[in-house]
């Protein structure tokens, strides 16, 4: 997920990466966690796959160089790719995952914005069907509360969903004629 939220930053203006780590962290953090741990190996290694470039590298205000990066086509086509991908993964990291591609659906065309989005439709009304046969796992109070908020994230979501589905199509619709 952080490698989609970099290359999906990176399509908008050049960074460095602390502006870069910051952004991720400002627009990012309910999704992925950031730490510079993570982000500046994996920079390295999308510029060694030649996803990124660097641009120049400047003179940092109070120590070392930056290196600023720009997405190469090469990094461009992956993002694409990595958008339209609907990789097995857990519930949370599903969520997660498709509340970054949102984030970025601008680089999408309408049509392909349309399918990511009847795919979540898909998976979260499975998701809901699932919990809402199955017994309620316990008679404690709080894990009963538990149990009802999380059908109701998952109602709340599929509404939300369905909104955004209905003006994607509507836009489309208009688009065409």
């Amino acid at each position: 997920m952080l490698e989609l939220a970099t290359l999906g930053i990176l399509q908008s203006k050049p960074l460095h990466g602390y502006r870069l780590k910051q952004q991720l962290e400002q627009f990012m953090s309910g999704c992925i966690s950031v730490n510079y741990g993570a982000i500046y190996p994996l920079l390295r290694r999308l510029e060694e796959r030649g996803d990124i470039t660097t641009l120049i590298q400047e003179a940092g205000e109070a120590g070392p160089s930056r290196k600023i990066y720009s997405i190469t086509s090469q990094g461009t086509t992956a993002f694409r790719r990595k958008m339209l991908e609907h990789p097995h993964e857990s519930w949370v990291n599903a969520r997660s995952r498709f509340i970054i591609k949102y984030f970025f659906f601008s680089h999408l065309e309408p049509a392909e914005r349309i399918k990511l989005l009847e795919h979540r439709i898909m998976v979260c009304r499975l998701r809901l069907e699932t919990l809402e046969v199955q017994p309620i796992p316990s008679d404690d109070f709080y894990e009963i509360a538990v149990w009802h908020r999380f059908i109701a994230v998952i109602k709340e979501e599929l509404e939300w969903l369905n909104e955004r589905l209905a003006l994607e199509q509507r836009q489309e619709l208009e688009s065409r004629n």
